[in-house]
């Protein structure tokens, strides 16, 4: 027996998806699995994007400056993170609520208006959000249909209507839905994605609608699209001349009905459409002429006027309709939508269409300011829901939008360690705002007007506050991060709205991709990039912005930029020559905790080496507290202090051992500078060696000074993910910044 052809295979997988998916119903068949699952067949648009967002999940996200949560569907798991929105936690939030209000009172009565500055992810957002809807649609519980009408051929016997005949297949008593194509000679589909409940009369579906929700709980709020929706013109048209020739038989009517599974599409503009900036209406109406399927309609429709209703409006019926731009289009050209949110109707060719669809827009700060202004705009207001969208002010959500597109396969060369992050850094110091250290009480009045750019994006990234700060003005910082990030939200110029888009950063780092000086795309090639941008102000508006205290100042921002590239190489080369054992500092400060904590509790500890119990050492704690304490705090006080924090934490995170590097990063960072400060000439001569060893001087190395430089390229490729060469570049740059005139 020959093998089973391959297609053969396709064939009866597609098919048995066909039936598995229910895809083609007769309207009994629909009306059945509609009392089995009204939950899911009674939901409008709201409630269907709702059950979207519900169905990936959330998480917790935890930020220096508050608790946010995080909805599922933005980490892209339908596409394997492709397209994945990352932080804009608020924004995802601020969303769920509206949809959630509109699912409370069972109307769409508002539209959803992304603002922010080019290139914050507006599109973005709700473009993931049609993606999971696409994705969800395939699954059992995310199951949508419409219904077509459907005219068999006249063979089947005849009838009042010119078809069908008492006991043929698709007659009288049988729905037609399921005929085979070379069966029928008219299938006419409702553009309008109708509902198949709308076949029902709104009279008998509200005594119905009134049987299920005893099923569905009052939780479940039916909505008004779903209660009192009507059918479109030409499928009311249809409807009453069917119903008028069977003399009112309903069922005869419904014979004619095929319910059909139906799936949003971006790609097809089926529930899920987006308007660019343009001039044309968004819905037309035309009478059908030469369509040449409706010349086989039954002689009871030949006489009828059908009209077709088209358009990004109609297209997008049951599912989401983005503006785009919005407000770059005159006023004038959108004034419709005043009426059609508020209702979820709009007139066309006399007759009113009933609609179910999310309105989202969005729009650029310029733009809306302008629109303020519009003598329009006070009643636009009670139907628009604004949500902010601005650049991201986390360094670490910020480096997670380069990763997926910033690759050795997309740019053509090795991505050296810390070019992304370097460009990160330097956008998000970009869109930092000097806060206002009035605003804020008296213990924090001088610690905020000090705070530099640097300072404040480290704080908002992991808490790292500030190493001068004393402890207890550390607690007080700390305690007022939520305030800090929050303090200009809700002003026209808020934190976030200006400054180098991601945009902008994709195309330096494509660009320093190209530098011909380095062989990977490295942190140093990044850093010409940008220097180079900074020269544009013609070009990028935010760096026409005035400088005040360190913020806004681009180009200084380079070389901030710089600097703690710097503090990582020089980090990561000295761990790299084996000076000291990882995680020593941190055995150091484990180790000074240990006695601290038996000091402050007047109690006597193990000594490990004498296997004897004895004192808390004090010549220990004050050597330590001589590198890590601040000079003008009290030993007593900090040492109570440093306890107090530890328990606290332990308070927050029962059971878990104290993370002392997230709790105390500066005093592990003053211990790792005095241990390599001590050793800074072994440092200087062992990275001397290193560029001997890839120049003509190798010879001069002697076997001991070789093995050592191998250790360290060995780390530096392995541990760290350097290249040969870019491990070179990276440590000749070092060299050349902070080691030249030792």
């Amino acid at each position: 027996m020959a093998n089973k052809s391959p297609l053969s295979d396709i064939e009866a997988r597609v098919k048995e998806a066909f039936v598995r998916d229910r895809t083609i119903l007769s309207f009994p068949e629909y009306f059945k699995l509609m009392q089995e699952q009204p939950k899911e067949q009674l939901r409008n648009a709201a409630q269907y994007v709702k059950a979207v967002f519900d169905h990936y999940g959330t998480e917790s996200v935890q930020r220096p400056y508050g608790s946010y949560t995080r909805y599922k569907l933005f980490d892209a798991p339908f596409s394997n993170g492709e397209g994945r929105i990352s932080g804009q936690e608020h924004v995802q939030m601020a969303i769920y609520k509206i949809l959630s209000n509109f699912v409370r009172v069972g109307r769409i009565n508002k539209m959803i208006l992304l603002h922010g500055p080019n290139g914050s992810a507006k599109s973005s957002l709700v473009s993931c959000i049609v993606s999971a809807m696409e994705a969800y649609a395939k699954l059992p519980q995310g199951a949508m249909y419409r219904f077509n009408w459907i005219f068999p051929k006249e063979k089947l016997g005849k009838t009042s209507l010119g078809f069908g005949s008492e006991g043929d297949k698709g007659g009288p008593g049988e729905s037609f839905a399921h005929l085979p194509a070379d069966t029928i000679d008219a299938r006419v589909p409702g553009e309008l994605n109708d509902h198949p409940i709308f076949l029902i009369p709104v009279p008998e579906r509200q005594r119905l609608l009134e049987d299920l929700q005893k099923t569905l709980g009052q939780d479940f709020v039916i909505s008004d699209y779903i209660r009192l929706g009507e059918l479109g013109k030409k499928s009311r048209t249809m409807y009453d001349a069917l119903l008028q020739a069977y003399n009112g038989d309903f069922m005869q009517v419904l014979n004619h009905v095929q319910v059909e599974r139906f799936y949003p599409s971006k790609r097809y503009s089926t529930a899920a459409v987006t308007i660019e900036p343009q001039m044309s209406v968004d819905a037309e109406m035309h009478q059908i002429t030469a369509d040449r399927s409706l010349a086989a309609l039954p002689k009871a429709l030949a006489n009828v006027s059908l009209f077709n209703v088209g358009g990004p409006l109609i297209d997008a019926n049951r599912g989401l309709l983005e503006f785009a731009d919005l407000l770059k289009r005159p006023v004038e050209t959108f004034k419709y939508l005043l009426g059609t949110i508020e209702t979820q109707t709009v007139s066309l060719g006399g007759s009113i269409v009933y609609l179910d669809q999310l309105f989202f827009s969005s729009t650029n700060e310029k733009y809306l300011e302008a629109f303020k202004q519009h003598p329009d705009f006070t009643s636009f207001k009670g139907r628009i829901e604004l949500v902010p969208v601005p650049y991201l002010l986390t360094l670490k959500d910020e480096i997670e939008i380069y990763k997926p597109v910033i690759t050795q396969k997309t740019v053509g060369k090795h991505v050296a360690p810390h070019a992304i992050e370097t460009a990160a850094m330097w956008a998000v110091l970009s869109r930092l705002r000097r806060p206002d250290p009035h605003r804020y009480v008296k213990a924090l009045t001088d610690i905020v007007r000090s705070l530099q750019p640097i300072e404040k994006l480290r704080a908002y990234d992991g808490a790292q506050l500030p190493k001068r700060l004393t402890l207890a003005q550390s607690k007080e910082l700390k305690r007022a991060l939520p305030d800090l990030y929050n303090e200009t939200r809700g002003f026209p110029i808020y934190e976030g709205a200006t400054g180098a888009s991601a945009r902008e950063i994709r195309t330096v780092l494509l660009n320093a991709s190209y530098n011909p000086r380095y062989t990977s795309l490295t942190a140093m090639a990044v850093l010409e990039e940008i220097s180079e941008l900074t020269k544009l102000a013609s070009v990028y508006e935010f760096l026409r912005d005035e400088a005040v205290d360190g913020y806004h100042d681009h180009g200084k921002f380079v070389r901030v930029a710089e600097h703690e590239l710097l503090d990582i190489i020089d980090e990561e080369v000295r761990t790299s020559m084996g000076l000291a054992e990882e995680g020593s500092y941190e055995e150091l400060f484990t180790r000074y905790v240990l006695h601290v904590s038996h000091w402050v509790k007047k109690e006597r500890l193990l000594d490990k080496h004498t296997g004897r119990m004895s004192e808390p050492d004090e010549d220990f704690m004050r050597e330590i507290e001589h590198i890590i304490m601040p000079k003008e705090d009290d030993r007593v006080d900090f040492r109570k202090g440093l306890i107090g924090q530890i328990g606290a934490a332990s308070l927050e995170h029962p059971g878990e051992l104290a993370a002392y590097p997230a709790l105390f990063p500066k005093y592990l960072k003053r211990l790792e500078e005095d241990f390599f400060g001590r050793r800074k000439k072994q440092v200087q001569r062992n990275k001397e060696n290193f560029m001997k060893y890839f120049s003509d001087l190798r010879g001069e190395l002697n076997p001991k000074e070789s093995e050592q430089v191998a250790t360290m390229l060995k780390n530096m490729t392995q541990k760290f993910g350097y290249t040969v060469e870019s491990a070179r570049e990276t440590i000749a740059f070092l060299l050349s910044k902070r080691y030249t005139d030792d």
